[in-house]
């Protein structure tokens, strides 16, 4: 088993249940890193989510590595990041049947994703039931102006780096 937790910083930090760090994750996107507000999986842990103070949502493909995470071949992907909402994300939930993605906003919003694409399909409360057949659509919500990006590319940004910068006093300089 392995526990992950969203942290101030945008880092993901996955640990072992002895409490041993196991990995450090950062999203690679064009964003700049905002806290992570909420965290949850699909029931099989084929994929881990995370919603930011900024309301975006990033999601990584996770199964490779939870079955085997001494092997360095077994990456986490970063697949998919969209902002879902104007504020922050309060609290966010994958249903694997149907694929979908419903986040909640601080400002009382609840939305319906796509979970393979990140397209819009609606919100809580609307007066037209929601078409989950049609994903191809592209239309937004009023306060969001950005599509979803599809990561296609493995970042080397993704991992978080330990970097030592040792003081060392060069007289001649």
């Amino acid at each position: 088993p392995i526990l992950a937790s969203a942290h101030e910083n945008g880092c993901i930090c996955l640990w072992s249940i002895q409490g041993n760090l196991v990995k450090e994750l950062l999203p690679f996107s064009k964003y700049p890193s905002a806290p992570l507000t909420a965290l949850c999986t699909d029931i099989s842990t084929k994929m881990l989510l995370a919603g930011s103070k900024e309301g975006h949502i990033m999601c990584w493909s996770i199964a490779s590595f939870l079955e085997d995470p001494q092997n360095s071949k077994n990456q986490i992907k970063e697949e998919l990041c969209w902002r879902a909402h104007s504020n922050e994300v309060v609290d966010l939930f994958h249903e694997e049947k149907k694929n979908v993605v419903v986040t909640a906003s601080i400002d009382g919003s609840v939305r319906l994703w796509c979970g393979m694409n990140g397209h819009y399909l609606g919100y809580f409360g609307q007066p037209r039931k929601f078409e989950l057949s049609d994903i191809s659509r592209l239309i937004l919500p009023c306060d969001v102006n950005k599509f979803p990006t599809i990561i296609k590319e493995e970042s080397k940004h993704m991992e978080k780096k330990k970097f030592e910068y040792p003081l060392i006093l060069d007289r001649d300089k």
